[in-house]
This record gives C-alpha cells, sequence and structure tokens, in this order.
C-alpha cells in the first residue's frame, strides 16, 4: 500500500529565558510568548465564546499603543507574538499591525487566530506582512450545523476557502476545533482527514468553561479517533503552545500529527510559557485567572516604559502555580476579550 505523511509544521519550541533580565512569574516559569487580542467585536456568535455586541466604551488599544506595547514586550523576552480577537479580521488595520508585529526587534514570530470568514482575500496581504503562522477555527464540516455552534453569519464555505487560500501559503497553518457534546464529537476523524489532506495540523481543544457547555475530554477524543481507523503514539513535539501532539496514522497508511488542549481534563500548566494582553488594554498573566493590569490606562496617562514594564512583572509574580477554571462557582472573565 502506498503511504504519505501530512507535511509537519516547521515551529519549533524555544527553550529556556531569553535573557537574564526576561519575564518569569512566581514559578520561575519563563514568558516568551504573547497573545494580543485586537477587538472584542466578531462576526461569529460561537457558543463557546460570547463575543461583545459593541466594542469596550473607552476603546481599543490603537495600533500606536499596540506597537508600543510590542517593543516593550520583546525588550522583555517575549519572542512570539499572537493576535486573536474577537475576530481580529475585523480590525481594518489589521496588515499594519501583523506588519508592525512583524518589524519588532526581537521578534521571532507572528501569528494569527482567525474564525476565517475573511481569510480568502487576507492571504496573500497578510503573507506579505510578514505573518508566519495561522490558526483557523473548524468546528464542523456539516453547513447545517454551523449556524447552531457560530451563528447564522457563520458560512462554512466561506471558512473552507479561506483555508484553502492559506495551504502551504504559512509556515504554520492549524485547524482548531472545540468538541463540543452532542455537537461534533462525531467529526474528529474527517476533521483530522480534512486538515492533512491540506497540509495542516488539526487541533482538538477541550471546551473551557467560558459560556458553558460539557466538557468532552481528550480521552473520549482519542477513542474516537481510534475507532474511525486511527493507530496513535505519543509524539514530543512541541510547538510554542500547550498543545500536546499524537502521531497519526490513518487506515489507508497517511500519516501526521495530531494537536490536543486539554485545560480541563489534562493540565498543562506546569510549562506555561504565556500571557496576554486583552481587548481593553488589561494584561492578564492567565487565562483562567481574574488579576488584570490596566495597560491601557498606564499608555494613557503617559506612564514610561519603566513603569510598564514594572506593572507586567507585578501581574506575573501574582499569577498562580495553575489556572482556576475548574474551581466551583468561579466566574470567568469573557473569552471574547481575551482572546484564548
Amino acid at each position: 500500500m502506498e503511504t504519505s505523511t501530512a507535511p509537519l509544521p516547521h515551529e519549533p519550541r524555544p527553550a529556556g529565558p531569553a535573557s537574564v533580565d526576561g519575564l518569569t512569574d512566581a514559578q520561575g516559569r519563563s514568558i516568551r510568548y504573547l497573545r494580543v487580542s485586537l477587538t472584542d467585536r466578531c462576526n461569529f456568535k460561537c457558543t463557546y465564546c460570547s463575543p461583545a455586541e459593541t466594542e469596550s466604551p473607552q476603546g481599543l488599544l490603537t495600533r500606536a499603543e499596540l506597537a508600543r506595547l510590542f517593543r516593550l514586550f520583546a525588550g522583555l523576552g517575549v519572542r512570539r507574538i499572537r493576535l486573536t480577537g474577537g475576530e481580529p479580521t475585523l480590525r481594518r488595520d489589521l496588515i499594519e499591525i501583523v506588519a508592525d508585529a512583524a518589524a519588532t526587534p526581537g521578534v521571532e514570530d507572528v501569528a494569527l487566530t482567525t474564525n476565517g470568514h475573511r481569510l480568502d482575500e487576507l492571504v496573500e496581504p497578510l503573507r506579505a506582512a510578514g505573518l508566519g503562522a495561522l490558526n483557523v477555527s473548524l468546528d464542523t464540516l456539516d453547513p447545517a450545523r454551523l449556524p447552531g455552534v457560530s451563528g447564522r453569519a457563520a458560512r462554512l464555505d466561506r471558512i473552507l476557502a479561506g483555508i484553502d487560500a492559506a495551504a502551504g501559503r504559512f509556515r504554520s497553518l492549524k485547524l482548531n476545533t472545540v468538541v463540543m457534546r452532542g455537537v461534533n464529537e462525531d467529526e474528529c476523524g474527517a476533521l483530522v482527514r480534512h486538515a492533512w489532506a491540506r497540509g495542516a495540523l488539526p487541533r482538538f481543544i477541550e471546551q473551557m468553561p467560558f459560556a458553558g457547555g460539557e466538557v468532552v475530554p481528550l480521552a473520549e477524543v482519542r477513542r474516537r479517533l481510534e475507532a474511525d481507523g486511527f493507530t496513535l503514539t505519543p509524539d514530543p513535539w512541541r510547538g510554542w503552545g500547550p498543545a500536546r501532539h499524537l502521531l497519526g496514522r490513518d487506515r489507508d497508511g497517511r500519516e501526521g500529527l495530531i494537536g490536543l488542549i486539554g485545560a480541563m481534563t489534562e493540565n498543562f500548566c506546569e510549562d506555561c510559557n504565556r500571557a496576554r494582553v486583552a481587548a481593553d488594554g488589561g494584561f492578564q498573566a492567565c487565562l483562567g485567572g481574574h488579576d488584570r493590569v490596566p495597560l491601557r490606562e498606564l499608555l494613557r496617562a503617559g506612564a514610561p516604559d519603566e513603569t510598564l514594564a514594572e506593572a507586567v512583572r507585578g501581574g506575573l509574580w501574582r499569577k498562580a502555580p495553575r489556572h482556576q477554571m475548574d474551581e466551583a462557582g468561579l466566574v470567568l472573565l469573557p473569552m471574547r476579550g481575551l482572546g484564548g
């Protein structure tokens, strides 16, 4: 039988701190990856995210403010910037923001997470601006299911066209699926095959408690893939983020990586290397925490870089050893402005 192998992403995970003065949290974890939400608005209404109806009344960070934060964090040891939302492609200055991030001294990689609705028209401008990695949300291949997941504005044909346009155009292309009970857990195998056929890395994400819903454990995802004809072997490859990987082999001999992100049942906090700037300019050291540093207010009050850096370090030193998303009664800040 002839076999084929899905291309593996060229995304080595950095080892060790960037410098003696780099960012670390209270547990000594080196923070080299910054996720920046460009807006809390979205043209979809995904059930697991609950996007805002309107922007923050005080406004989003401007392009100039974002560029300053890129330089600040790069100077503190951040080497990767991911632009998120809401839906970042709703920013009219997205291409310029990508270019600013890519041109920042010290930044090794610029990534973007999108719902794919506008991707077809943006692939070439994003690539030319210096975007290196792209994640696209793909929660179902069934057009009849998509409105129930992402709202009536979501169109599967546009998402798939954007993915096809992006295939082979970036160093890394990943397709993210939030696995939802009673919605799409039966599509895992089909989603893997769809990604591999386009040279993309499929990733399955446990639903987090930002908008309700029952967690589908990653152990069940693995069982479903095996029942669908995949042989799975743990793989040591690590990218910048929290995903663990399996080397999958389909019944036809095709092989490729499969990413798994299990915040709820397979905690990955021990080697966290990430922090976040929310759409409102708040610096948040942990997705599942509540502590915020008001960077937007500090920026607009004329704070020098030294003050901003001290505030960021303070937020990291208050970071707990692990997220609190599984604590009973905990009310989390909305996902829409954090960008995941």
